[in-house]
């Protein structure tokens, strides 16, 4: 027992004993020998809860106080009552007939508190053999009349402390149900030290327990004050160490806690990020999916030794298939060591092309897996399975032994990738653990599979690759380092990304999003050459979600602005797959994107400015449009571009119009021809309204 629970019950037993003493044989009336029996019980009590050792200090506090406030009135109705008092004295002090009565009942309440207390905080009879009794509640306190749920709180935290195996994980799994049903009642389990013996369940408890222990832990972390408190518990290490250890259902209630704490707490976040728990989630997800136990199939090459104990020229054997990046880096290394011990150099040339076609074959091994989602391994790496385990366990199984269920599998999977996720969101570091452990590839697979049932997979590992984008977009070291052009990691991912955008997949939205915005933001990363990309964005800007649209309208702005390098090149492929068109109907329509799309119409106007395709598209006119409108001169990006725009455009366009000055009839035949182009669309939108107005304005550029 603490300190602080000695000096809680040190003054309600010197109270009991005092009125005991007090309500003695010198007392004058006959209702003070119950007075005195009540307190010598009471004193009793309070001595047995001195000797508990774990004594719940929580509801003791509570309990403690009720009874110092009984025994005190208790003490004051018995020195009332001294046969020793002068008669004067008997005369003067008023004891009502109603006062003894009722601290008597008071003192009845204390007995029972502090009789509930005493067996909230007592271990099980190891002599009982019956665990039914440890498996009910031992009731509702009177300290708890008015607030029945912390009673129940209080009685399962105890549970948690001093019950049997089968009683804790029953306790663990309510406490996760009521911090589900309300942040009230997660907000009563932490301050009712409810987290410390979670995070002992977690460690110490058996498979059902440590998954409700976990999943409870998850729950509780519901804002960043929360999170703190659990992380000073110890929460965050005893999570990263759960991940490491099977069965699969409870590192997925693990991974789906450190899931939640990393997206309230950045303390949380790293914390985390300095542990192991990112290596072994990309462990969790990697598993099945590419087969890590390739790196000891690498073949060796076969030598021989002579009669005379030299060895002779190496043979190389044939090449087992590599569905690893690190195969491939284990190989490489092992050739340029075969090399620096006297190889020819028609040998060496061999062993490097070999080594670039491995790695082209390695960025597409996961395609060549089986139904299962692994390679089956050569016999050479067979035996070298039992040594080390996707899971990281080293090679330990299941506590319950037996097949890991394919459900629990595929829900780890699902919360290794949210975990991930959660944690690379806006850390550096996380963020280079999961590009440096080959993950990337992993999530490039991922959203290949267009199965149904992974549905909850694919989305984050989407959002993961878009935090992980999103950190490189301001990262030059990360951006180098994991998404540089060479990368068959990165061309995957790219692939895959571009993909879902061409698809646009029927999902809401919810994982077209994501992808958009990753490639937004390697915008950067993208060569001259590579001119698939802009295309499927456009494509884009003319779909009805606006969300869809605005995160479309933001990702071509990263490859149009002044920052990216090509810039010149985004703005021509974008005016050339027709987003001229589509951002001069955003600008005069799309209510929700109409600042954004005026902004990517300013960087086309400011590097594309002599495009035929921009003088048919109105862009002049747009321009003159919007800088008489308030809502979006106001803008300080607007305010910036647009007045350089709107005249280095009527620049150009004043230059085309001497050169076609015989030509005027035509011209007015393509803004009407623009103009019947955009009416139509605007019927579709059902922005009738706006006709006149635009008629006018595309007028009056065609005068102008």
């Amino acid at each position: 027992m603490g300190e602080g629970a000695k000096a809680m019950l040190a003054k309600p037993i010197h109270l009991a004993d005092q009125v005991a003493k007090q309500a003695g044989w010198q007392c004058l009336r006959t209702e003070c020998t119950e007075l005195r029996s009540r307190a010598e019980r009471l004193a009793t009590l309070l001595r047995q809860a001195a000797r508990v050792p774990d004594l719940y200090e929580r509801p003791a506090s509570r309990v403690m106080a009720d009874t110092v406030q009984a025994l005190t009135k208790a003490a004051a109705a018995a020195g009332r009552c001294f046969q020793s008092h002068s008669r004067l004295r008997r005369f003067f002090t008023l004891n009502p007939a109603s006062g003894i009565p009722r601290t008597l009942a008071l003192l009845d309440t204390a007995l029972v508190d502090v009789a509930w207390l005493i067996r909230i905080s007592s271990p099980p009879n190891p002599d009982d053999d019956d665990d039914d009794n440890d498996g009910l509640l031992h009731g509702l306190p009177n300290i708890a009349q008015n607030e029945p749920m912390l009673g129940m709180v209080w009685d399962h935290v105890a549970r948690l402390q001093t019950g049997a195996h089968s009683a804790r994980a029953e306790s663990a799994a309510t406490l996760a149900s009521l911090a589900r049903d309300s942040p009230h009642f997660a907000k009563y389990i932490i301050e009712e030290d409810g987290v410390p013996p979670l995070v002992r369940l977690l460690k110490e408890g058996g498979d059902d327990a440590r998954g409700h222990a976990a999943a409870a832990l998850g729950l509780l972390g519901r804002d960043e004050e929360s999170a703190g408190r659990l992380l000073q518990s110890g929460a965050c290490a005893a999570l990263a160490q759960a991940l490491k250890e099977p069965p699969a259902r409870v590192q997925a209630a693990a991974a789906e806690a450190v899931a939640a704490l990393a997206h309230h707490s950045r303390k949380c976040q790293d914390v985390f990020a300095q542990t192991s728990a990112v290596r072994h989630l990309v462990g969790h997800l990697a598993s099945g999916i590419i087969n890590e136990h390739a790196r000891y199939s690498v073949a060796h090459a076969a030598t021989t030794t002579t009669n005379g104990g030299s060895r002779s020229a190496a043979t190389p054997s044939p090449p087992q298939p590599m569905t690893s990046l690190h195969s491939v880096v284990l190989a490489k290394s092992h050739s340029v060591r075969q090399g620096e011990s006297g190889s020819s150099i028609h040998v060496q040339h061999q062993a490097r092309k070999s080594q670039m076609q491995s790695v082209v074959h390695s960025a597409i091994a996961a395609n060549s897996t089986t139904a299962n989602g692994a390679a089956t391994p050569p016999p050479t790496a067979r035996s070298s399975q039992k040594q080390l385990r996707p899971n990281g366990s080293s090679g330990r199984g299941p506590r319950g032994g037996g097949e890991e269920d394919p459900a629990a599998k595929a829900e780890m999977k699902a919360m290794a990738a949210k975990a991930l996720w959660k944690l690379a969101r806006g850390h550096v570091g996380v963020c280079t653990t999961i590009t440096e452990s080959r993950a990337l590839l992993c999530f490039a697979r991922i959203l290949e599979d267009d199965d149904d049932a992974g549905t909850s997979l694919r989305f984050y590992s989407a959002m993961a690759v878009m935090e992980i984008a999103r950190v490189a977009e301001h990262n030059l070291a990360l951006r180098q380092s994991a998404f540089k052009p060479s990368s068959p990691a990165a061309k995957a991912v790219v692939d895959q990304l571009l993909r879902a955008v061409r698809d646009a997949v029927d999902d809401g939205g919810d994982l077209l999003r994501p992808c958009v915005t990753a490639l937004g933001c390697l915008s950067r990363t993208f060569t001259a050459s590579e001119t698939r990309v802009v295309g499927p964005l456009v494509q884009l800007l003319d779909e009805h979600e606006a969300t869809v649209t605005r995160e479309a309208v933001v990702a071509l702005t990263k490859f149009a602005c002044t920052e990216n390098h090509l810039h010149v090149n985004h703005c021509k492929a974008v005016v050339d797959a027709g987003g001229a068109r589509h951002l001069v109907q955003l600008v005069y329509l799309g209510d929700q994107v109409q600042v954004e799309a005026l902004i990517l119409l300013c960087y086309v106007a400011l590097h594309v400015p002599e495009s035929e395709e921009v003088a048919q598209a109105g862009v002049l006119a747009v321009l003159l449009w919007a800088s008489k409108q308030a809502h979006m001169v106001q803008d300080t990006r607007v305010e910036a571009l647009l007045p350089d725009a709107r005249a280095r455009l009527e620049l150009f366009q004043s230059r085309a119009s001497r050169a076609l000055m015989g030509t005027g009839a035509s011209t007015y035949a393509i803004k009407v021809a623009s103009f019947g182009d955009l009416t139509t669309n605007i019927r579709h939108k059902r922005h009738s309204s706006m006709l006149i107005v635009l008629f006018v304005y595309h007028c009056s550029s065609f005068v102008s």
